[in-house]
């Protein structure tokens, strides 16, 4: 017999993959530069020359078998060894090589940070808004996930609506910053809170709840700043990263896990990950991807656009009377929609060919995301189209 969880799922497909079909199916008949597709988070600028470069010598110089070959169940050495010096260099902490996982993106890394600090029946915390593919993780390991609601006037955590949500099966908060979907950038003074409410309730509960920070976007921050590293600030951390967006190879599939070197466990929580690679028939990262991102090292694709394409249409939503946070940061922002229903608000932009995805399936009703990792000539091109949709739908907003 076929596997009946798994078949049930194909009758629930992704919205936004749903959307970007449409909107491919679309640009079909009318040319898809005239479909303003703001539906799917890919990276739209290309990777730095270094990245190139450095996959160009690797071909040209390592030796084939070792290049090529299997990596050893724990990661290459010397992958780990550059991220850990990279880690420390920016961020003042004192990894070592034993302290990082490589994986497969950013989805491998939290796939092996989940099942390390849970079991089936305890619980894992999010915070809406959040990415929806998270269900399926927490829900692929046995545990039980639980939703924080959104503080939707600044999608900072809301510690409030949490108190309600912890409990004694609490056994890791798993959080995104900065954030797919709001956009937004936990503050140190929201990453301060955090770290004494979990060593509270660590206490309370008589057990370590673990952090789980996903960081794909840790490099996309907008005005000058940066993002705070969650892992300064509490240290049961296990850290996820991918270098999709840095580097803007998401094709690619590789990230890691850094293991906090504070964190309970931390001298088995690798090992334990390639134990954990044995179900999961991960078995390591690409060898020749991996190898090359490592050797980058901070360096980014030029991510400026990005802060470009924000202003434009931040500047345009609020002008039109849109209730829209402004974002830190990612590619995304998320506006409030003119009408409770964000799903039939979605739905009467697409008569203007423009591609939004409602907010529901990130647990912030009544929004919607725009990613905006497009050409900033299209999200220029857009701004009539969304003036002419709001002052045609939405004429005594």
């Amino acid at each position: 017999m076929v596997n009946r969880e798994y078949l049930a799922m194909l009758g629930n497909k992704s919205v936004i993959r749903e959307l970007s079909e449409y909107a491919t199916a679309r640009g079909k008949e009318i040319g898809y530069e005239n479909v303003f597709d703001f539906s799917l988070g890919n990276p739209s600028v290309p990777a730095p020359d270094s990245y190139r470069d450095i996959s160009i010598r690797l071909l040209q110089e390592e030796e084939p078998l070792k290049l090529h070959g299997y990596n050893p169940t724990m990661g290459d050495p010397r992958v780990k060894q550059m991220v850990a010096e990279t880690l420390n260099k920016r961020f003042g902490m004192n990894y070592e090589a034993g302290h990082i996982f490589p994986t497969s993106g950013a989805a491998g890394a939290i796939a092996h940070a989940l099942r390390c600090v849970t079991e089936p029946g305890e619980e894992v915390m999010v915070f809406a808004p959040y990415f929806s593919e998270y269900d399926p993780y927490i829900k692929g390991t046995g545990a039980d996930i639980r939703v924080v609601a959104a503080k939707t006037d600044d999608f900072q955590i809301n510690f409030e609506a949490a108190e309600t949500v912890f409990s004694e099966k609490t056994a890791a908060v798993l959080i995104n910053t900065p954030n797919n979907p709001s956009g937004a950038v936990y503050t140190e003074e929201t990453l301060t809170r955090l770290a004494e409410v979990l060593t509270e309730k660590s206490a309370q509960y008589g057990h370590t709840i673990f952090l789980i920070s996903d960081e794909p976007y840790r490099e996309i921050v907008f005005d000058g700043k940066k993002q705070a590293y969650p892992a300064k600030f509490y240290p049961h951390t296990l850290t996820c990263y991918s270098y999709s967006k840095s580097l803007s190879v998401p094709g690619e599939r590789v990230g890691y896990v850094a293991v906090s070197p504070d964190c309970e466990q931390a001298d088995k929580m690798v090992a334990m990950m390639g134990q954990i690679s044995r179900g999961l028939g991960h078995n390591c990262p690409s060898s020749l991807p991996m190898l090359a991102a490592a050797y980058c090292g901070d360096e980014t694709s030029d991510l400026s656009v990005y802060e470009t394409n924000m202003n434009l249409l931040y500047d345009t939503f609020k002008e039109l009377g849109f209730t829209v946070p402004r974002p830190g940061g990612t590619f995304y922002i998320m506006p409030k929609a003119l009408e409770d229903d964000a799903v039939a608000f979605c739905k009467k932009a697409l008569k203007y060919d423009l591609v939004f995805v409602p907010g529901d399936g990130f647990h912030a009703r009544g929004f919607f995301r725009v990613a905006y990792c497009v050409d900033t000539e299209k999200v220029e091109r857009s701004l009539p189209a969304i003036r002419r949709f709001v002052e045609t739908e939405y004429p005594n907003r």
